[in-house]
Formats: C-alpha cells, structure tokens, sequence
C-alpha cells in the first residue's frame, strides 16, 4: 500500500510537532517553508525552501503530496486557494479568509450567538475618538499579529491621540474585560457531527504570551460544557476539518466570552502529546488523510510551561523525572520571549 504524502506549510514549531505524528502513523511529511531556520526541517522526510508563490515549487509540492495542511493561518488566502485548485488544503482555504481578520471572525461568532468582547472597526484616529466609550480597550490590527505583536493598549483619549496608525492597516478596537480567567478547548472535526475533544485548558499569559496551560481546568460545571458546545458548534458551522482551537475568556461576571479562534493545533495542546492516547497533533493527521478515528482518552492531569528565550539553557541537559518532558524545539537562534521548547508535567487523574 502506497505511503500517503502529506504537505504541511509553515514550518514551525507545531510544524515539528505534526511531522513527529505523521511518522507515527507512516506518513510522509514534505514541509514547505519560506525560513531557512525553520526547526520544522529537523522533524521533516522532506524540506522545501522557496516562497510560497513560486510557481515551480507549487508544481513540484502538488504533484509529490496526496493531501496539503498549515501549521499557521496566516498564509496567504490566494496562495492556499491556488493549491487547493490543485491539490486539496485542509482546512478549507475559505475559512481562513474569515479567521485571518479579526472583524470578520468576530462577526462569525457573534453570528453564531455566541458572545464575545465588545468591539469597534477603526480605520482612522477619529474612528479611535469617537469609540472612545470602549475605553480602556486594546487595539489590534484587523489582520496578522499573534503572541502579542500589532497589539496596543490603550486606557485614555490621550493614548489614542498619540498612537501612530497604519494608513495600510485596518484595526479593530476590543474593550478590555475584568478577566477571571482564560480557557482554551481543542476540537478535532472529522466530518459532520464526528469529533474527538478534549476538555478545557486553563491558561496563563505572561505579556500577551501563553506561558502555562493546564487540564483540569478550575472552572464552572456550566463553563466547562458550554466551551466545549461553542467550540462544536464553530467547528460544525465552518464545515471544519482538522483540529481548531477556540480561546475563551471568563470575566468576572461569569461570562463566557470568545476571544479568538485558531484554525491548526494550538499552544495550549501541547501536553496532549503526554497527556493523552492521541495527541491534538496525530488526531489533525488523522483528520486531514481521511484515517479512523480513534477514541480520545485522557490518561493524566498535566501542566504545561512554554519555554522562552534564553529560559532554553536551563532544561538543556537537565535530568528530568518520570512524569517530566521537556521538548526543544532546536531552534538555531535564541531571542527574547521566543518559544523555544516546552515542558510538560503529568500526574495522576484524581477520582
């Protein structure tokens, strides 16, 4: 039986991550990359280096892999819709012209009757006066950014007086919430009402980065079920496939608010590769290739801490116990706050 080749774009961390599954389940991996230090290199059967627009790259990538998905949403939605008039991308281009702009997904969700936070289009500095009622708020560029980046708080009328705006960026202005906590649910959709899901994640930021994830979550009965039912209904709704995270805040009047949906694998998963019998990584693999699924089951209480910049010299060469695993990412260059590894603590479920 023929081997099933699977491109993946980006090659990232979660890059590494989703070869290391794919292996697993002899699955060639072809990475496809625009970073000539992308760790994901490391992790791969095969290794492309170019720019995601060139032409004989898309012929050779297309006609070498039966199946294409990204390890981040950010790429282009011309560049995956071309190589899904060739070759099929999970997920579906489309969706990612919804989830790369945060108005549009705002307005998805809030379609969906779901909640999230208050929020305004702002093209210009008028439009940051005259919603000056959103105060204090953070604005965001409408489109790219994570872990922080294009992100700025603003508390007063004299912060929106001084902030300096893209004429090529839209933004959109989130009123900022009293936050009690962040949750995270991970769905793996397969195909219609076919799902593998794992429970909640709480989570911690440090400086708009996650640093710490752990299951269980210290939430609500009413919190842990609705998540999860909003998190099914996105998936559903987007005819997703594959595995999709939906963040969550909780604020302190309970409320459960969606802040941002991921279309791929999610930081806060990570664990789940110790955590449980398959990974977030395995189970989008197996989504993707059209393979069987297989029940989901949680084998241990985890935590897990993003490692950041030069924090990577302190578990290189550590001994670690039992219930202990580190994961470098065997990035070449080590920078400020950058994710540089993982480590993941496991502990007996409490009955």
């Amino acid at each position: 039986m023929k081997k099933t080749n699977l491109g993946i774009l980006g090659g990232g961390q979660l890059g590494c991550m989703l070869c290391m599954a794919a292996k697993k389940l002899d699955i060639y991996t072809i990475v496809w990359s625009d970073d000539p230090m992308s760790p994901a290199k490391e992790f791969s059967d095969e290794f492309i280096l170019s720019n995601y627009n060139d032409k004989e790259k898309i012929n050779y990538f297309t006609k070498k892999v039966d199946k294409i998905t990204f390890e981040f949403e950010n790429i282009p939605f011309d560049i995956l819709d071309k190589l899904n008039s060739i070759k099929e991308v999970l997920p579906k281009p489309q969706i990612n012209r919804i989830i790369q702009n945060r108005i549009l997904e705002k307005n998805f969700v809030n379609d969906q009757n779901i909640k999230t936070t208050q929020y305004k289009k702002i093209n210009n500095k008028d439009d940051l006066i005259s919603n000056a009622d959103l105060l204090p708020a953070m604005l965001k560029t409408a489109t790219l950014g994570y872990d922080g980046k294009g992100q700025f708080k603003l508390n007063n009328l004299e912060d929106c007086e001084n902030i300096s705006l893209s004429k090529d960026s839209g933004y959109i202005l989130e009123k900022m919430v009293n936050l009690k906590k962040e949750i995270s649910v991970i769905v793996t959709r397969f195909k219609k009402n076919e799902y593998e899901i794992y429970e909640p994640f709480e989570n911690k930021h440090e400086d708009q980065i996650l640093k710490v994830s752990k299951i269980p979550a210290s939430i609500s009965k009413e919190h842990f079920s609705q998540s999860i039912e909003y998190a099914k209904k996105i998936s559903e709704k987007l005819d997703y496939v594959g595995t999709l995270c939906v963040e969550f805040f909780i604020d302190d009047k309970d409320n459960l608010l969606v802040n941002e949906i991921a279309p791929r694998v999610h930081n806060s998963g990570h664990m789940t590769i110790n955590s449980h019998n398959i990974s977030q990584f395995e189970n989008h693999i197996r989504a993707v290739c059209g393979l069987k699924k297989v029940k989901t089951l949680k084998l241990y209480n985890a935590e897990m801490t993003n490692i950041l910049g030069n924090e990577i010299t302190k578990y290189k060469g550590k001994k670690f116990q039992d219930n202990e695993f580190f994961f470098d990412y065997l990035k070449k260059e080590i920078k400020e706050k950058r994710k540089m590894g993982h480590f993941t603590e496991i502990n007996k479920i409490n009955d």
